[in-house]
């Protein structure tokens, strides 16, 4: 059952890159706002993430695989798709202010996991899990990073549902939001049981979590109704 699981990323890497390819044309096709060039390249990240555990489920445990892994997916995460909300959210002085800073701090960490030694003793050939790495301290540097990505993406939906439940005819986009709230929670509890060994639920999770995003998507997308969020450069 376990092996199967572990084969999981591989449904929602090639799910990720219809999802990348659906947003990068919404991007296009709305003067290419900052805020969907974020959720598209989440979406992407995301996707990469998903593909190095597909890779260690088809040809084993590697250093890079298990680094790229830690980068798109510990380091890097929900951080783009939050970005985008937050770009959305805030005037754009402040956001890009915001995106620098935790950029920033992904980079030096990035380097930190890249040049971190290995305690390779502790290496399961097909299970991922940042217990491997030597440089411990670079694991209190995630939990902030995925912070941000809480609140900004999962709090952001959930305020955006809030907001459109007091509306008159609020069912697509009040529901749309509560999806990706959903799906941007679920990774991350995911990426709590990782700590503890059990990566298999991250896979479920991470499969689940883009599903529902998509779903909110596709749904707020029906909706010809103005969005709460009024930017020149904003088409719903």
């Amino acid at each position: 059952m376990i092996q199967i699981i572990q084969k999981i990323p591989i449904l929602t890497t090639l799910f990720s890159a219809v999802f990348f390819v659906v947003l990068r044309r919404h991007w296009l096709s709305r003067n290419r706002p900052p805020h969907l060039f974020w959720w598209t390249a989440g979406v992407l990240c995301y996707g990469l993430g998903t593909l190095t555990e597909a890779l260690v489920a088809l040809v084993g445990w590697r250093e890079y695989l298990f680094k790229a892994w830690y980068i798109l997916g510990a380091l890097l995460g929900g951080f783009p798709l939050a970005q985008g909300t937050v770009f959305l959210f805030l005037k754009p002085q402040k956001a890009r202010a915001m995106m620098w800073t935790v950029l920033a701090v992904i980079a030096v960490t990035s380097v930190a996991v890249v040049l971190s030694p290995v305690h390779y003793q502790w290496v399961e050939p097909a299970r991922l899990t940042g217990n491997v790495l030597a440089w411990q301290q670079i694991r209190w540097i995630t939990p902030v990073i995925n912070l941000y990505a809480f609140v900004f993406l999962v709090g952001g939906a959930a305020w955006s549902a809030y907001r459109y439940a007091r509306r008159q005819n609020p069912a697509a986009r009040m529901w749309g939001n509560i999806l990706i709230a959903a799906g941007g929670l679920l990774p991350g509890i995911g990426g709590w049981f990782t700590k503890f060994g059990y990566t298999e639920v991250l896979y479920v999770t991470e499969l689940v979590g883009i599903l529902l995003i998509y779903a909110g998507y596709r749904l707020m997308r029906t909706d010809q109704s103005p969005s709460l969020h009024n930017r020149i450069y904003y088409r719903a």
